[in-house]
């Protein structure tokens, strides 16, 4: 006796002479079994008339095994007809909701099995009467083009089950929430598609009465259908497209959480799915949603004002689901969570309470002792709700309100000491209280710091900026505005804090998302005065980009920098889940800044330096270029065909190429291609090789400077191809070789000694690589080469002669001349090093400079490029420690490594004079080279 075996507790008789008697007709039956039953019956009067109406099948049920029992029924459904099928699935019903409490009862079955067999039963009588009533309206020719065989499917025809019947978490008295919808692209017209829409109608109707009315065999199910769209005015059985339409235009909150726990149920499963993945985007936005919190919180308000529950825990009448600390709240709390961060995290998309809160603790979004806690909590307080209803098979969730309820509940539960009993369930209502009210109503922050009457004029403002003009965005940050203000008189420069904050505010375009967002998570408001009193630069580009702030939330956002490997991985990962290329472009957009941001945090907080910033500003571009560069040459290559021959390859020059980028600088590239004797490419729109490959290299640069809903990723200069811009946007191979063995500038091959292939076809890049290497080698020797670079110094400074004294990249001794004479020095030593240091040692190894010049050479750049760095991030316009207030220059000081500004001031002069004089040394005597 497979289900004796596995009992592991039992219900003390309430009733003991009720008890008895049931218990009589199962004498022969294990005492354990007999104890269950008695214990049972007694209790319930409910379950008392199950166990003599299915005597002989309870009986046969126990003594194999539950879950047997359960497959075995609902098979048999399989074969009944139509006419019959309204009784026999009361029958079923009948037979499993005893089966079901008395494995409840005796700790047989945990709750998910308790739930989950009776999900199933509601399962097989969703599908088999929505099936059988579809078919009967299709053998009356009431479903245009439908055949017999498409009863199978239901002729397009999908219930969805929504709430606990979607998680597979029904209660053991519980009704089912269903929405009808049908797929309209069935029918090849309206009129047909109108009365199939008829015909769906009938079949909705009919099912709901098959299930639900109550007969002498009793009902199978309560069913509800008001969660389906605009319930009020719409019919009861919709056609997909419809109830699209409406999800992507009026929507609500609570309609999103409700398809957290959406499943196809019955009939035509695979629309369903299909339907379900259509409203993806409307369930889980792309952004971290914490305007969620709000509409959540006003719901349970909402709720608990209608059902008069908004009062302190009384246990007397409370209802486990709705009142204060009960399974409404670890819902609301798990599915909240969800709503806020699933768009960014598939593994947070599952339809469970508890399997959510195990996801969410995995994931970072709720602490594993919370989360633990509230799983256990859920699980008891279901167990008492079932309970609760197995008493009488009543829909309720109310505790008793005398007594002798509660000493009845007690006896249920296995526990004859009911004070003890209403101890320990008190004491779970209060826990959960007081672990969800916190997140939904977080306390009264501090009073507003008093401000001067220029400051105080500042703030008054803000009422007047876009992000504050729909009266949701104004409710919320009013609560929010005294810890702001308090945060920014904290700064070191309030005045100067508070513009920049302005600033920031004045350019969001909306602001409930990211109000919501702050209000969550207070740490985010720090950040924010931090990059205001700091960066006012940054702060304007977070108000163009606040989504990026998501990341700061992920978890891994402060951990170490994972390198170019993975993160080429991870953003290839994230461009496979997109729906389109687009989505791609749009994804790709959101994960640079994302990025971009981290590195600009990382750096204006001192946990990196300029020199690793500006690594990791290059790893992060060539991620992008080696991820986008697939999808942009499949996108293209369906409408034209593969491309013709091995491909291209992607060259980064200048910075990019060196590896070292800045949060500001664009993106030098060259796209060469080898199309190996091809003349076109064969798609459907086939185009000869070149015109091929310059619309492929347009379409990449268009990828990366199109500004999208997301932005754009980086501005593109291609004015280093060959010819420059009066060449070709894309050249072959055999012409690249040509021109830079017969006919580039000497700039050309300086600029060569930077290239490196960062996307492509990999043979490509590699002989590319390989003929630079020996056209470096070759062209080193050439005499011309130090007066073209005196030349070209000169036209340097001439045009571009700096901003002010402050400028750290052009002028003499600043970082461009280091890069020109570091350039110049890899060429005549012929050396394949793309940095300036190892540059600038390749020439000192060859003679041309001594270690004096390679020091001074090697301290201005240095020097020059935090400078540049630091620059880059603070602000768009000239450097002028005057007028950048004293967060940035306390950021340029500590990044440099000066004392003062006057100190700095003195050190950048000093070291790009001693450069200046170490590269005219290098110039003069060109005439003798070669």
């Amino acid at each position: 006796m497979e289900f004796a075996a596995r009992l592991t507790r039992c219900p003390i008789p309430f009733d003991p002479q009720a008890g008895q008697e049931a218990r009589a007709p199962f004498a022969d039956l294990t005492p354990e079994i007999g104890d269950l039953i008695a214990g049972t019956a007694g209790c319930s009067p409910f379950l008392r008339g199950l166990l003599a109406r299915e005597a002989d099948w309870i009986r046969a049920a126990l003594l194999a095994a539950p879950e047997a029992a359960l497959d075995d029924e609902l098979r048999a459904l399989g074969a009944v007809p139509l006419d019959a099928l309204a009784e026999a699935l009361r029958q079923a019903k009948r037979r499993i909701a005893l089966l079901v409490a008395l494995a409840d009862l005796g700790g047989v079955w945990a709750l998910q099995e308790v739930t989950g067999a009776l999900t199933r039963l509601a399962d097989r009588a969703v599908d088999l009467s929505l099936k059988r009533l579809v078919a009967d309206e299709i053998r009356r020719g009431k479903i245009p083009g439908a055949r017999a065989q498409d009863a199978e499917t239901a002729a397009g025809m999908v219930a969805l089950a929504m709430g606990k019947m979607g998680a597979a978490e029904l209660n053991y008295s519980s009704d089912i929430d269903l929405i009808c919808l049908y797929d309209e692209t069935r029918f090849d017209d309206a009129v047909a598609a109108q009365e199939a829409r008829a015909a769906f109608i009938r079949v909705t109707r009919k099912m709901t009465a098959l299930l639900s009315d109550l007969t002498p065999g009793g009902y199978v199910f309560r069913t509800d259908l008001r969660l389906r769209p605009d319930a009020s005015v719409t019919p009861v059985c919709l056609s997909m497209a419809a109830a699209e339409s409406y999800y992507e235009s009026v929507g609500r909150t609570w309609e999103r959480a409700a398809y957290i726990k959406a499943r196809p149920c019955g009939g035509d499963l695979a629309a369903g799915a299909r339907f379900l993945t259509s409203l993806t985007p409307f369930v889980w936005r792309k952004h971290l949603d914490f305007a969620a919190i709000q509409d959540a919180h006003d719901m349970r308000l909402r709720i608990r004002a209608h059902k008069g529950l908004a009062g302190p825990i009384a246990l007397e009448g409370h209802d486990m689901k709705l009142g204060r600390g009960g399974i409404r709240e670890i819902e609301f709390f798990t599915q909240t969570r969800q709503l806020i961060a699933g768009g960014r995290d598939p593994s947070l998309r599952v339809r469970g309470s508890v399997e959510g809160l195990a996801r969410l603790v995995a994931a970072g979004w709720v602490p594993a002792e919370d989360g633990q806690d509230l799983a256990a909590q859920y699980r008891a307080h279901r167990e008492i709700e079932h309970r609760v209803q197995m008493v009488q098979d009543a829909q309720t969730h109310l505790l008793p309100t005398n007594p002798e309820g509660f000493d009845r509940l007690a006896c249920m539960c296995g526990q004859a000491d009911t004070a003890r009993f209403r101890a320990a369930l008190r004491e779970r209502l209060e826990r959960v209280d007081t672990l969800t009210e916190g997140f939904f109503a977080p306390d009264d922050g501090p009073e507003a710091p008093p401000l001067d009457p220029e400051d105080a004029k500042i703030a008054e403002g803000w009422a007047n900026y876009p992000a504050l003009r729909s009266s949701r965005a104004v409710q919320i940050f009013d609560r929010l505005r005294p810890v702001i203000l308090q945060r920014l008189t904290q700064a070191a420069n309030t005045a100067e804090a508070l513009r920049a904050f302005d600033g920031f505010l004045a350019g969001l375009p909306a602001g409930v998302q990211l109000f919501s967002l702050f209000e969550a998570n207070p740490s985010l408001i720090d950040l924010i005065v931090d990059i205001c009193a700091t960066a006012p630069q940054l702060a304007m580009y977070l108000s163009r980009n606040a989504g990026v702030l998501d990341a700061v939330l992920g978890g891994g956002f402060f951990a170490p920098w994972p390198g170019g490997a993975a993160l080429r991985a991870e953003l290839s990962e994230r461009l496979a889940t997109a729906a389109d290329y687009e989505g791609q472009l749009d994804a790709a957009r959101r994960w640079a800044k994302e990025w971009h941001f981290r590195v600009g945090v990382h750096h204006l907080r001192g946990l990196i330096d300029a020199v690793e910033a500006g690594k990791q500003y290059a790893e992060l571009a060539e991620a992008v270029l080696a991820a986008l560069w697939p999808a942009c040459v499949a996108n293209f290559a369906a409408k034209h065909g593969a491309p013709p021959g091995r491909g291209a390859a992607v060259l980064g020059m200048g910075s990019l190429g060196a590896g070292r980028l800045n949060a500001a600088s664009d993106l030098d590239l060259i796209v060469i291609y080898d199309a190996q004797g091809a003349e076109a490419s064969d798609g459907r729109r086939p185009l000869a090789v070149r015109p091929y490959y310059a619309r492929l290299t347009q379409a990449l640069v268009t990828a990366l400077t199109a500004p999208m809903a997301e932005g754009r990723l980086y501005e593109v200069d291609m004015r280093l191809r060959p010819s420059g811009r009066q060449g070709p946007v894309a050249t072959s191979w055999a012409a690249f070789r040509d021109y830079q063995q017969t006919e580039a500038w000497t700039w050309e091959h300086l600029a060569l000694t930077r290239a490196r292939p960062i996307a492509g076809d990999a043979g490509l890049g590699a002989d590319i690589e390989a003929f630079r290497r020996e056209l470096l080698a070759a062209k080193g020797q050439g005499g011309a080469v130090r007066r073209d670079v005196t030349d070209m110094r000169a036209r340097l400074r001439a045009a571009k002669p700096g901003r002010g004294a402050w400028e750290a990249r052009l002028g003499p001794g600043r970082m461009m001349e280091v890069e020109l004479a570091a350039q110049m020095g890899a060429l005549i030593a012929g050396s394949p090093a793309r940095r300036v240091e190892m540059q600038i040692a390749a020439a000192r190894r060859a003679g041309l400079i001594d270690a004096a010049a390679e020091g001074a050479l090697l301290a201005a750049y240095r020097l020059c490029w935090r400078i540049t760095a630091a620059h880059r991030l603070l602000t768009a316009r000239p450097l002028d420690p005057g007028t950048i207030g004293d967060g940035a220059r306390a950021f340029l000081l500590r990044e440099t490594g000066a004392a003062s500004i006057s100190d700095l001031a003195a050190a950048l002069a000093e070291r790009t004079a001693a450069a200046d004089r170490a590269i005219s040394g290098l110039l003069p005597g060109a005439e003798d080279d070669g």
